[in-house]
C-alpha cells in the first residue's frame, strides 16, 4: 500500500506541505496484524509507535482480582501506543491486541527520536497528539465520575460506532465500567428508544 493514506493522517493532525509530509512518512514502515495478534503485550516495553489506517484493536489490562479490562479502544486514523511505556522505556502494563486485521503504520523508538530531533514539523505533528491523548485520558477519567453508564454507552456509540460490530460485549461492558447484564439492559433501552423516536410523526 503506498502512504498516501498515512500523508493524509499527517497533514490533518498538523496542516503541512506536502514535500514535509511526505519527509515524515520516510520513517515509518508498513505493518499489518491478524485478528487477535499482539501489538504489545504486558511486561514488554513499548519500542513502537503505530498509526492504524484500517481495523479496530483494543488495550487491556487485568484488575487485582484478574479480571480481563479493557482501557481503550483503537480505529482508523489513530495512534496505537502505550505512551508511557513508549516514551519513559519501562515495561507494559498494558496489552494491545489486533480485534480485526489491521493495516498500520510503524515507527521505532530510536527513529522517532532522531526525526523529533531533527523535524521542527514533526515536533508540531506530534504535539497535537500527546495533547488529544491526554484531553481523552482526563475526559475518560472523569467520565466514570460524573456520567451515567447509559450516558457512557451513548457515547461510545458516537466516537467509535463500529466497534459494536467487532468487539465482543464483555469487552465493551469491562470499557463502560459495567457488568454485561447491565449493558444488555442499556442496549435494549436505547434499541427501543430509536424505534420510538423512528415512529414519532414528523412535524410539519
Amino acid at each position: 500500500m503506498d502512504k498516501a493514506s498515512l500523508i493524509q493522517f499527517i497533514q490533518q493532525v498538523f496542516p503541512m506541505p506536502l514535500p514535509e509530509a511526505t519527509a515524515i512518512t520516510a520513517y515509518f514502515t508498513e505493518k499489518e496484524f491478524d485478528r487477535h495478534e499482539w501489538l504489545l503485550k504486558k511486561g514488554k516495553t513499548n519500542t513502537t509507535y503505530y498509526i492504524l489506517t484500517e481495523g479496530y484493536a483494543r488495550a487491556w489490562t487485568n484488575d487485582l482480582e484478574g479480571n480481563d479490562i479493557t482501557t481503550a479502544f483503537y480505529s482508523g486514523a489513530q495512534v496505537v501506543c502505550e505512551l508511557f511505556s513508549f516514551f519513559k522505556q519501562l515495561p507494559s502494563r498494558e496489552n494491545i491486541q489486533a480485534l480485526t486485521h489491521c493495516h498500520t503504520w510503524r515507527i521505532s523508538y530510536t527513529d522517532l527520536q532522531t526525526v523529533f530531533h531533527t523535524m521542527p514539523q514533526f515536533r508540531e505533528f506530534g504535539r497535537p497528539i500527546l495533547v488529544n491523548a491526554y484531553a481523552d485520558l482526563k475526559q475518560r477519567m472523569l467520565s466514570t465520575l460524573h456520567e451515567t453508564a447509559e450516558e457512557r454507552y451513548g457515547n461510545l456509540i458516537t466516537s467509535t460506532p463500529g466497534i459494536f460490530q467487532h468487539a465482543p460485549l464483555k469487552t465493551i461492558a469491562s470499557y463502560l465500567g459495567i457488568t454485561d447484564t447491565s449493558l444488555s439492559r442499556i442496549r435494549k433501552e436505547f434499541s427501543q428508544k430509536s424505534i420510538t423516536c423512528r415512529n414519532l410523526p414528523n412535524d410539519k
